[in-house]
């Protein structure tokens, strides 16, 4: 039997032939705001079913207990404020019942907004509950001093998708379909591995140990907005592909786009990843070591500890705990800390400073690290970039 939706029903805001247009017609003269790349990706993470049961952007009630609590109004789990803002000064030109248009940065219409209310929120206290910390070196603590001060709340209609370029389309499966793959191909138990870096041997290694345990893989990379000094979207798909050809069954492995944006919420962050691969359809969801972290503001195993807060039926996908995981020369193998018993000396682990600065200079890492075809992209956006 398949997985059941967060909820139990997968949403679909997408509107399609003549009621596209008709809606389409009716929003042309009215309000509009201009999205911004994550407010984009959350209306089409919404539409799509992605983040079900959520059919729009928060009210205040799903808001607080999302702070709070981490669940919904009514108590379904939920960690992630989703959320659109304005300043105040806008807020008075939109009225509770108003359908307001959904633009992207260039002016193109996306979607509409069926605004059921308006409230202030409390920046300080989402930063502290959500993110815990204050530091505006966090990405989203930055982002949160960026927003608006009024919050808009209701029901979304997707017009048009955005675009993600060719390299991306080929790869962009909805919740129903990857749910209709699935199906296809007879797999009952699925893993998800969240990404939004390029796939190193680590992560190999606790790919296909998770997938000796089920009958498919799906490869998520995200790619929604993320932090500036990340690996472009396009660049880690080249790597994906590579390594797809060359060193996984094809039979039991799937690539498909996350077209979410990162938070950098850590814990909170991975609980939320979970809830979306349910939605997807997968049974089971990798978790590794600082999942979703940036900086040293989570500890290493915190996104680990927080689905203990939750019951596994309440939840509906099983996580998979990966430690730290390394090539090790003594065991002459992968290896990670729960298996080797050896000391850090015999382990060949690098950090992203020293992996960069190699591939500045065209030296491919140790074959123990990274597939050298990864490499060769790699250094090649290193030579592209100066």
């Amino acid at each position: 039997m398949p997985i059941d939706p967060h909820g139990g029903v997968l949403v679909n805001r997408i509107v399609e032939g003549s009621e596209k247009e008709s809606l389409k017609k009716k929003i042309g003269s009215r309000e509009k705001i201009h999205l911004n790349p994550r407010e984009i990706s959350d209306l089409e993470m919404i539409a799509i079913g992605a983040f079900s049961p959520l059919g729009g952007f928060m009210g205040k009630e799903d808001y607080l207990n999302t702070i709070d609590f981490m669940r919904l109004a009514h108590g379904l789990p939920w960690t992630i404020p989703v959320t659109l803002s304005v300043t105040k000064k806008e807020s008075e030109k939109f009225k509770e019942g108003d359908d307001v248009a959904l633009l992207d940065e260039q002016g193109n219409v996306l979607g509409c907004l069926h605004l059921d209310e308006k409230y202030s929120f409390d920046k300080k206290r989402e930063a502290e509950q959500v993110l815990r910390t204050l530091d505006e070196a966090h990405p989203g603590v930055k982002y949160l001093k960026e927003m608006g001060d009024v919050l808009l709340g209701g029901k979304v209609s997707l017009l048009e998708r955005p675009k993600h370029g060719a390299l991306f389309e080929r790869y962009r499966l909805d919740p129903k379909e990857t749910r209709v793959l699935f199906r296809l191909r007879g797999w009952k138990r699925i893993v998800a591995f969240q990404t939004r870096n390029p796939i190193h041997r680590a992560h190999e290694y606790i790919q296909k140990c998770a997938l000796e345990i089920v009958d498919g893989l799906l490869i998520h990379p995200l790619v929604g907005e993320t932090k500036g000094d990340d690996i472009p979207a396009d660049v880690r798909m080249k790597c994906y592909e590579v390594l797809l050809k060359n060193y996984y069954p094809k039979n039991r492995t799937v690539l498909s786009i996350f077209p979410a944006a990162m938070r950098y919420a850590g814990p909170r962050e991975a609980i939320f990843h979970a809830i979306a691969r349910k939605n997807y359809g997968c049974t089971h969801f990798i978790v590794g070591r600082d999942h979703a972290g940036v900086g040293n503001y989570y500890g290493t195993y915190d996104a680990h500890y927080i689905f203990d807060e939750f019951n596994k039926e309440e939840l509906g996908i099983t996580p998979m705990f990966f430690d730290h995981t390394f090539y090790c020369r003594s065991c002459i193998s992968m290896a990670s800390t729960k298996t080797c018993p050896h000391d850090s000396s015999y382990h060949v682990s690098l950090s992203g400073t020293a992996v960069r600065g190699m591939l500045s200079r065209g030296e491919i890492p140790p074959l123990e690290f990274t597939r050298p075809e990864v490499a060769e992209i790699l250094i090649n956006l290193m030579r592209s970039n100066g």
